[in-house]
């Protein structure tokens, strides 16, 4: 079975982060520019929470706050999971599906070393059907 060591070899993208003290609209911009759904906030090395674009619909928009004066820290979720790079990708999902949530941090010791997406996870998923559909139809038909 994958591991998440396995599937970040092949992202081959770096963690995406923010520092505490940015206000939700530093926030906001960063997500839109780098196309991400989250961001990672940090107080120094330490992850302190997770941004997502759920927290700034939920926390900022619909309860009428201003983006500009808002602090990320008081807008982000604290209550995170995370996994570890030998973390398996069914455990990433399970975790993901019970949690409700669609953004894991990938923590090794107490260094963050990536982030897993459940559009990773549906990319990898797709990517294994694909494969098993060309195994049956060359099974069935002969490779070409």
């Amino acid at each position: 079975m994958s591991s998440v060591r396995d599937l970040l070899k092949q992202k081959n993208r770096d963690v995406i982060t923010i520092d505490c003290g940015a206000t939700v609209l530093d926030g906001a911009v960063k997500m839109n520019k780098e196309r991400i759904g989250g961001l990672v906030v940090m107080q120094g090395d330490k992850i302190i929470g997770i941004f997502t674009e759920r927290d700034l619909m939920n926390r900022v928009i619909a309860a009428g706050r201003n983006p500009a004066e808002m602090l990320l820290c008081d807008a982000m979720t604290t209550k995170i999971a995370c996994c570890g790079p030998d973390t398996t990708i069914e455990e990433c999902r399970t975790v993901m599906t019970e949690h409700r949530v669609r953004h894991l941090p990938v923590v090794e010791g107490d260094k963050l070393v990536g982030i897993l997406s459940i559009g990773d996870l549906m990319a990898l998923e797709l990517e294994a059907k694909e494969q098993t559909i060309k195994y049956l139809h060359d099974y069935m038909t002969g490779p070409n």
